[in-house]
């Protein structure tokens, strides 16, 4: 049987879409030239949107940091994916659904127009980066260049490397916000010595949101032979961005943040002249060694989660990336602007585009993060996460959606006011 007759034997039509997504795609035409910044605040617009989810009207979801949910599109196809698993699993599995993954990983790729085989599919941003990190010869006093608000499992595996194998890790303090771009470039540099081998950095922090200045710092470092490992756990379809427009060695990220990919799908990039250099995290055959396909020889994993990807980007790429974009710093803005001026509030992230989209942090002096966190949940049904860099600040982040409505943000910004009053 080929594919295409059993897919309509199992009920599930090749290209059948989601009645959510052909609204979505309805309303395109009304809005088409309109640009991005126009269309940001069009509630109609984005209300379709949010119908492509299935979400809890009675809970204010402003984590989409963490984990954003899939829109339906997306969790129907892995719902038919995992009944073709379940029908037949060593068999369906690797003649229906493996040799799909190499449109998968095209499809990925294109996100950033990467070269599809320097693009290996992962499981989230912390498979990626230790790849990388575990992965990566180095010798004992080498020094690797981070900054304390990396995420600190990639802080932990350094730290476990360094206890291994004696190299030194140094992590780089800066203010939030900081004083620019320029600010915080030179305090990195600041750190690099003749033993620096790796510098390590967010493309966007997961604390405050503070997006860095990433080309600068990778061609400075390839200048001086350094490889550069760019965590952009919460980059990757959060804002436009080509991996060429950062210029580094090694980029990761997890697909089930603002890809709204099934939970579980991650990517890694690696530079094509870097790939023979780095030995996989779980034991590849010798003939992969230059190959992006040896970081993916995990085992036995669930190939339903990794094959719905493109019906993620399929619904990526049906918003737009720069319209996208243009209403995460909207709804940022909104409730930033509602609560700038209350007393005891303190804004932690830039407004400058080049500095921050959808990611915003604040605090308030009266009430720690957690119990602003608790707070929020228990008498608004509001749901953040707190953030706390040890030794230096605390916080709340706030992180709507595409599919976050205005009046949940008001609701937000109305409930620091009262809390703010004490």
């Amino acid at each position: 049987m080929n594919r295409r007759a059993f897919v309509t034997a199992v009920g599930a039509a090749p290209f059948a879409f989601d009645k959510a997504l052909a609204a979505v795609r309805a309303a395109n035409p009304r809005v088409a030239g309109r640009p991005p910044g126009a269309l940001a605040d069009d509630e109609a617009y984005w209300m379709r949107i949010r119908q492509a989810f299935s979400l809890d009207a009675n809970h204010v979801n402003l984590n989409s940091g963490s984990v954003s949910p899939a829109p339906r599109v997306v969790s129907d196809a892995m719902q038919r994916y995992w009944t073709v698993t379940n029908m037949s699993p060593s068999y369906y599995v690797d003649e229906l659904l493996m040799p799909e993954v190499e449109l998968v990983r095209r499809r990925v790729a294109s996100v950033i127009a990467a070269d599809p085989e320097t693009v290996a599919l992962t499981r989230n941003t912390s498979e990626s980066m230790q790849i990388a990190q575990m992965g990566l010869p180095l010798d004992r006093g080498d020094e690797i260049v981070s900054t304390t608000q990396d995420y600190p499992r990639m802080i932990t595996a350094w730290q476990q490397r360094a206890r291994r194998d004696g190299v030194v890790l140094r992590l780089v303090r800066f203010p939030v916000p900081p004083a620019g771009l320029t600010d915080l470039y030179d305090r990195v540099m600041a750190a690099v010595t003749p033993r620096t081998k790796v510098i390590h950095i967010c493309h966007i922090t997961y604390t405050t949101g503070q997006i860095f200045p990433v080309r600068h710092l990778c061609d400075e470092a390839r200048r001086r032979g350094i490889v550069t490992i760019v965590d952009g756990g919460h980059s990757f379809a959060h804002f436009p961005f080509t991996i060429d427009d950062l210029g580094c060695d090694i980029y990761g990220s997890s697909l089930h943040k603002w890809l709204c990919a099934p939970v579980g799908n991650g990517v890694l990039y690696v530079r094509r002249a870097l790939i023979p250099r780095i030995w996989p995290l779980l034991a590849a055959p010798a003939a992969l060694d230059g190959d992006i396909r040896k970081f993916e020889a995990i085992g036995t994993f669930p190939v339903a989660l990794r094959v719905a990807l493109s019906d993620a980007v399929t619904f990526h790429t049906e918003i737009g990336g720069e319209r996208k974009a243009a209403r995460l710093r909207y709804l940022r803005d909104r409730w930033m602007d509602a609560v700038a001026d209350v007393p005891g509030v303190e804004l932690l992230t830039p407004r400058d585009p080049a500095q921050s989209c959808a990611l915003g942090a604040m605090r308030l002096r009266t009430m720690g993060a957690q119990a602003l966190t608790d707070a929020l949940q228990s008498r608004w049904g509001i749901h953040v996460r707190p953030r706390f860099v040890p030794g230096e600040f605390e916080c709340i982040r706030v992180t709507p959606n595409v599919f976050t409505a205005l009046d949940e943000i008001d609701l937000f910004s109305d409930a620091i006011r009262t809390l703010a009053r004490g």
